[in-house]
């Protein structure tokens, strides 16, 4: 992408407020999080990468979006009511206004498109919405409608190694990694000749063929269809072929975990590249709205 667009990437550590995290937690995982979009590829030259915390402007469009949203289309979002049911004891503001908070994010640099999964579209019409809300109530065409971006033909939900959210993560040990897979959720096998596969099945055979490959996934679907699937064997092909991929990564990820002046400066640059566009946003949406320049 980096090579192709006018890229930049953040790191949300504003929305993880929706947890409680501690200072510290927040400070980890930002560091964390940097030095796997560096390990990945990410070239902050070509691609400025800052803290969302550093971009204050986000705060002052994400309090505009929030006035021009309503409460029943926010309870109504897929990803607010998963959280409800999950954390009943923390349902804050935050969760509830989190498409506001998302939108702001993409809208302050006016964004062409967004790289997203599966479980984030609807958070990306969302946007689309309080863009052309935006427009209409101030009777501008200032927001452009943000596009999904995706790598293949349709938008990817990667499961959870139990059909739900736990991971691997890139700086995962090789051991941690192999222990994960292999604890992964089966059944006892399928009873009759090409049965249709539970979702915890199938979330595994949609891993085995990110890990894998295809060619990998559709031999194990063969020997589920003629009732010979060994799981243990699928994860341990899955577990061997993570960690050659995750590998290289993982070495990369404490190369520049280590070099604190070296994220330092990652940040500040990518801060100061990110302000001067949200800063030329935020002055021409307060003139629209009505509010005097400071």
């Amino acid at each position: 992408m980096q090579d192709e667009y006018d890229c930049m990437f953040f790191i949300a550590d504003w929305h993880s407020l929706t947890t409680h995290p501690t200072p510290e937690n927040i400070r980890k995982s930002v560091k964390t999080i940097l030095s796997e979009y560096l390990a990945c590829g990410i070239d902050p030259e070509k691609a400025p990468i800052y803290v969302q915390s550093d971009v204050k402007q986000v705060l002052e469009l994400y309090l505009y979006l929030n006035m021009n949203a309503y409460l029943g289309e926010l309870e109504r979002v897929t990803s607010f009511k998963e959280k409800v049911r999950k954390q009943p004891d923390n349902v804050n503001a935050g969760l509830l206004t989190y498409p506001c908070l998302m939108a702001a994010d993409i809208l302050m640099h006016k964004a062409d498109k967004v790289p997203v999964g599966k479980d984030q579209e609807q958070n990306m019409e969302m946007a689309r919405l309080f863009a052309r809300r935006f427009n209409r109530i101030y009777n501008v065409e200032y927001f452009k409608e943000p596009a999904s971006f995706y790598f293949a033909d349709k938008a990817v939900k990667v499961p959870g190694l139990d059909g739900t959210g736990n991971c691997l993560y890139l700086c995962d040990d090789e051991k941690t990694v192999t222990k994960k897979i292999m604890r992964a959720v089966t059944d006892q096998g399928p009873t009759q000749l090409n049965q249709e596969k539970p979702e915890v099945i199938q979330n595994l055979f949609t891993l085995c063929e990110l890990l894998s490959g295809k060619e990998a996934a559709e031999y194990y679907n063969d020997l589920y269809n003629r009732m010979e699937i060994r799981y243990g064997d699928m994860k341990k092909q899955m577990a061997a072929d993570a960690n050659a991929l995750l590998a290289p990564i993982r070495e990369r990820i404490l190369t520049y975990s280590s070099d604190d002046a070296l994220l330092d400066r990652i940040m500040r640059q990518g801060a100061e590249a990110a302000a001067a566009r949200a800063e030329k946003t935020i002055e021409e949406v307060r003139e629209i709205i009505g509010f005097r320049k400071i």
